[in-house]
């Protein structure tokens, strides 16, 4: 079990430095789906990690970024749904 412990949270550092990687680098959008992704599942290895290693500080941190990824992605998916109905909107008014 340990081991599989292990594998995750390193999986996870990986996710969350490709994430950092791909944005610093210009090859994603801080936006982004792919981007939210990386950052919500790595933190979620890395916090398991953490919990069973009962670093608290970690875990608190991962939980804090996982909120922020989550609010992202409910932030982007209003904000397209707005701009759709903003677009049905302009073609019932031509």
């Amino acid at each position: 079990m340990k081991i599989l412990i292990d594998i995750a949270g390193w999986l996870g550092a990986a996710l969350l430095l490709l994430a950092y990687f791909l944005v610093s680098t210009g090859r994603a959008r801080g936006s982004s789906l792919r981007y939210q992704a990386l950052n919500i599942v790595g933190s979620i290895l890395l916090g398991g990690n953490a919990l069973f290693y009962g670093a608290m500080p970690s875990v608190g941190i991962d939980v804090a970024w996982i909120g922020i990824g989550v609010l992202a992605l409910v932030q982007g998916r209003r904000r397209i749904a707005e701009q759709r109905a903003g677009e049905v909107n302009l073609e019932e008014a031509e």
